[in-house]
């Protein structure tokens, strides 16, 4: 069994659904893994990971909007606003989505499903670079 990691940097530009899934197959390809196993690990706590359709762009609006009515930014419902309205909710959404996504490798590809993306979700207001550690385990 071998092993290998990098890191990617994902630019957001606000809140939204940044998709990312051609630059970690570009360094997978560089691995060239039969089979394996790809851990994603979003290092951040006002950010996560999702899988998701990369088909229909209404797909990523819908559930921006359904995350702004689930945990609305309402200064009044949190204590933690030192950074603003988006402080609080941000850590809310990354707490119900997800930090890190365990993705298999099948003939030196991510095993994802026909419309499906890896995405970093960012959940503040203003830009980021958001740091997404890869990490393979793969046969010799």
């Amino acid at each position: 069994m071998k092993q290998a990691t990098h890191q990617i940097q994902v630019v957001t530009r606000g809140k939204g659904l940044y998709e990312f899934t051609g630059e970690i197959q570009t360094w997978l390809d560089a691995q060239k893994p039969r089979t394996g196993l790809l851990t994603v690990f979003c290092q951040h706590t006002s950010a996560s990971l999702v899988i998701q359709e990369n088909a229909d762009p209404d797909v990523v609006a819908d559930l921006n909007d359904f995350f702004e009515r689930l945990v609305p930014e309402d200064v009044s419902l949190y204590r933690h606003t030192a950074e603003g309205a988006d402080d609080m909710t941000s850590h809310i959404r990354s707490a119900l989505t997800q930090t890190h996504l365990s993705i298999p490798i099948h003939g030196a590809k991510l095993a994802l499903g026909t419309w499906q993306g890896v995405y970093v979700f960012e959940h503040r207001a203003r830009s980021h670079r958001r740091s997404v550690v890869l990490h393979l385990l793969m046969e010799d």
